[in-house]
């Protein structure tokens, strides 16, 4: 069973690994503070775009993530 449940705790992280990897920079730097990059048109439609899903899938799975590691603590 605690081998089961390391290897899905792995393949968690790993997928974790690459979605924050895909994930694009929150900051825009100097340029967006200066054009305002926030009042933009493509920033209405956030929810929708693909950085939002992402970002929901970043906390889906590091939720995932933690609790498996902790089951596994819990048991070994």
């Amino acid at each position: 069973m605690r081998t089961v449940i390391t290897v899905i705790d792995l393949l968690v992280c790993v997928v974790l690994v690459a979605i924050v990897i895909l994930q694009s920079g929150k900051t825009s730097g100097l340029s967006g503070a200066i054009a305002g990059g926030s009042d933009t048109f493509l920033s209405r439609n956030k929810s929708k775009s693909f950085d939002a899903r992402l970002a929901r899938a970043t906390k889906w799975f590091a939720a995932a993530f933690i609790a498996l590691t902790l089951v596994l603590n819990l048991i070994g």
